[in-house]
C-alpha cells in the first residue's frame, strides 16, 4: 500500500487490503483536479484508487454505517477505465475512472453507498422480473428508493447527491414505497420532459432533474448468468456479511443501520416465493427430459432427451373478500401475480372473489391481462370460508394449473380439499398454518 493510503487508513490497513483491489496505470479522463479534491501532504493529488480507498474508510468510520461494513467489504471495489459510470453485479463494485474523478468526496461517498445498498438489498435478484418486463423503469425504481434513503441519512453533507449525481432518480412522491410500488407508478406515468423533481442541492431542489436517469448501471445480465449454485453461494456470502456488520456495530456500541438489523432476522420474500411457485408449476416452455427418450435417435443407439412443449392453461387467484382483508393488499398481490403472468404466459387468468361463497368469477385472456387490475370488480364482504373455492371450481369444471389464495387465514371452517397446487398468501397472521399446499406469510406493512 502506498504512502497516500497510509495517510488516511492508519491503523485500519488490514481492512482495506482485504476488501479492495488496486490497479495501477490508466489515464485520467478529467485531468483538471477539482478544488475540493483532497491532496497528499506533498501536494500531489490522490489517485482515483486512493480516493476510492479513502472514501470507503470514511464511510466505515461513521457510526451510522458501522453495520454496513460487512457489505462494503464483500467482493471487490475497483476502478475501470472502460466503465462509463459505476455498477455492481451483486457482489463486486466497479467505478468508472472518469466518472469517479468528476465527483468530489461527498459525491463519491454517495456513489459508493448507492452501490452497497444495491448489494445489501439483493436488488439484482429480487427485482429481476421487473427488469425483464422493463429494464429502464426497473433501474429507475430501485434508484428512487435507494437515493431517498441515502439523502435522508446524510443531512450533514457527509454524502451528497450533487454534481454529476444530480441527474439521478430522486422524487419525494415515492417516499415510503418499495421498488415494486415505484415501478408500477412509473409504468402508469413514465417520466417525460420536466418532471418537476430534482436531487437535493440542484438549484432550488425542485427543478434540477428534468429527466431523471440512473447515474449508475445495473448488471442484471451478469447476475442472470449466475448458476443456481453460484446464486446460493452469493446469498450465503451476503448473509454472512450482514452478520459480520452487525457484530462489528455491536462491539463498537454503534446503533448501526436499522435495515441491516432487520435483515438479520430470517425473512422470506413473498414475491420470490410466489414467482418460484408459479414458474415451477406452470413451466409453459419447451424443455428436454431424459424420462422420455428421443425416438429419432434411439435406432442409432444414441440416447438423447426428448423435447416437450407444455401449454400453461389457467391460473386462478382467489382473494378473500371478508372485511378483514384490505383492498390495498389485494391490489398489490394481484399486481405481482399479473407481473409473473407476463413471464409465464398462461392461457388465461381467473379471479375468484370469495367470503362464504364465490361472489365474483372473472376470466381474463392473456391479451387482456394489461387491463385486469383496472377492470376487476371485487365483490364480497361477509364471513370467511375458503372451502367454497375448491367446491366452486369442481362444480364449474375449472381445472387450473395452480391456485393462489389470498387471505388472513381466520377461517370459519377447514382449509378445503384441493385437486391442484395451491399457494397460500397469508396476511398478518403468522399463526395460520394451512394443512395443504405452500404457505408464505406477509406483513401488510411491508407491502
Amino acid at each position: 500500500m502506498g504512502h497516500g493510503q497510509q495517510l488516511y487508513v492508519r491503523g485500519r490497513q488490514e481492512i482495506v487490503s482485504d476488501s479492495l483491489t488496486f490497479y495501477r496505470g490508466g489515464h485520467l479522463l478529467h485531468p483538471q483536479p477539482r478544488k475540493d479534491r483532497p491532496m497528499l501532504a506533498i501536494g500531489k493529488e490522490l489517485t482515483t484508487e486512493q480516493r476510492l480507498n479513502k472514501c470507503t474508510v470514511d464511510i466505515m468510520g461513521k457510526d451510522r454505517y458501522t453495520a454496513l461494513a460487512g457489505i462494503m467489504m464483500l467482493g471487490e471495489k475497483r476502478i475501470c477505465d472502460k466503465t462509463q459510470t459505476a455498477y455492481t453485479n451483486g457482489r463486486d463494485e466497479i467505478y468508472g475512472r472518469g466518472f469517479a474523478d468528476s465527483c468530489n468526496d461527498p459525491e463519491f461517498r454517495f456513489l459508493i453507498l448507492h452501490e452497497c445498498y444495491h448489494k445489501l438489498y439483493r436488488h439484482l435478484k429480487t427485482w429481476r422480473h421487473l427488469w425483464k418486463e422493463n429494464p429502464q423503469l426497473a433501474n429507475m425504481a430501485m434508484d428512487f428508493v435507494i437515493n431517498l434513503k441515502i439523502v435522508d441519512e446524510n443531512k450533514d453533507g457527509f454524502a451528497t447527491m450533487t454534481g454529476p449525481l444530480t441527474v439521478g432518480c430522486y422524487d419525494e412522491k415515492y417516499r415510503g414505497m418499495d421498488t415494486a410500488q415505484v415501478f408500477n407508478l412509473l409504468k402508469q406515468d413514465p417520466p417525460q420532459g420536466n418532471s418537476g423533481a430534482g436531487a437535493p442541492g440542484s438549484g432550488d431542489g425542485t427543478q434540477g432533474n428534468s429527466s431523471p436517469q440512473p447515474f449508475d448501471e445495473h448488471d442484471f445480465e451478469g447476475a442472470q448468468e449466475l448458476s443456481p449454485d453460484e446464486q446460493r453461494a452469493l446469498d450465503r456470502d451476503i448473509d454472512e456479511a450482514i452478520r459480520q456488520g452487525a457484530l462489528i456495530a455491536g462491539k463498537m456500541g454503534s446503533g448501526g443501520d436499522r435495515d441491516v438489523k432487520e435483515l438479520l432476522q430470517p425473512q422470506v420474500d413473498w414475491r420470490e416465493v410466489m414467482r418460484d411457485f408459479i414458474t415451477t408449476t406452470c413451466t409453459g416452455n419447451d424443455y428436454s427430459t431424459w424420462r422420455r427418450p428421443n425416438r429419432r435417435f434411439m435406432s442409432s443407439g444414441v440416447y438423447l432427451p426428448s423435447g416437450i412443449s407444455e401449454r400453461v392453461d389457467e391460473l386462478v387467484s382467489a382473494p378473500d373478500m371478508s372485511a378483514s382483508v384490505g383492498d390495498r393488499e389485494t391490489s398489490v398481490i394481484l399486481t405481482e401475480i399479473k407481473s409473473i403472468a407476463d413471464t409465464v404466459h398462461p392461457e388465461a387468468m381467473r379471479l375468484l372473489y370469495w367470503d362464504t361463497k364465490v361472489c365474483q368469477d372473472e376470466r381474463y385472456e392473456m391479451h387482456e391481462l394489461d387491463t385486469m387490475i383496472q377492470s376487476t370488480r371485487p365483490k364480497g364482504g361477509g364471513g370467511t370460508s375458503v372451502e367454497c373455492v375448491p367446491k366452486y371450481m369442481t362444480d364449474k369444471h375449472i381445472t387450473p394449473q395452480a391456485v393462489i389464495v389470498i387471505t388472513d387465514g381466520y377461517l370459519g371452517g377447514s382449509w378445503g380439499q384441493w385437486s391442484c397446487p395451491v399457494l397460500w398468501v397469508i396476511l398478518d397472521n403468522k399463526s395460520a398454518k394451512p394443512d395443504c399446499g405452500i404457505t408464505v406469510h406477509v406483513k401488510s406493512g411491508d407491502m
